[in-house]
């Protein structure tokens, strides 16, 4: 009933691959009539290993499905990808923008990977089994994402941000607007730009 609204202008859903049955999909193609849609998914990463470790609980491939089903019936993807996951490579985490893009995305948003207190992460952060980005490091994995990205290929996020009282690691994120601002002077000053 709410996509009927008149100050409705587009339906965002975001859910998981693996959460998207035939009947589901049938009816976001039938709002999507209606109204656009555009579906959500969180990928976070196209390394197996790094998806065992985090507790995604689906394959490469449930993922490459959902974008598949939902791009058969003209609904746009947005794929979440998080940046700096333990023990990944810069190369690990360009693969992974690779693969959503290869995979159909129309959009992403990468997200900065964030450790809170009273997580598994956060144990294993303490405990020395890996490091987070630094700032430049960030930017520098940031940049070369959106540049390999097509132009056709909508950036919704370069960051966010975590409750201050839980945020661990990294530190120099919990300020989410003087992040935003130095990436973007960053992105002025080496003219960065998609697919170039």
């Amino acid at each position: 009933r709410v996509i009927a609204h008149d100050d409705i202008v587009a339906l965002s859903i975001a859910t998981r691959p693996d959460c998207l049955p035939d009947e589901v999909i049938s009816l976001l193609s039938e709002l999507n009539r209606q109204k656009p849609v555009w579906v959500e998914l969180g990928l976070q990463t196209a390394n197996e290993k790094t998806a065992e470790y985090i507790r995604r609980c689906y394959k490469n491939e449930i993922y490459e499905n959902a974008v598949r089903s939902l791009n058969s019936v003209g609904i746009e993807v947005i794929t979440h990808v998080i940046l700096g996951l333990p023990l990944e490579t810069k190369e690990d985490m360009l693969k992974t923008v690779d693969f959503a893009v290869s995979a159909g995305t129309k959009g992403i948003k990468l997200q900065l990977l964030h450790v809170l207190k009273g997580t598994d992460l956060c144990d294993d952060y303490e405990k020395g089994l890996f490091k987070v980005l630094s700032f430049d490091e960030y930017v520098d994995i940031l940049f070369d994402c959106i540049r390999r990205l097509p132009k056709d290929v909508v950036v919704h996020r370069i960051t966010g941000d975590a409750p201050k009282k839980f945020l661990v690691a990294p530190l120099w994120s919990a300020d989410k607007k003087t992040v935003l601002n130095s990436v973007l002077r960053e992105m002025e000053k080496r003219n960065i730009r998609q697919g170039e």
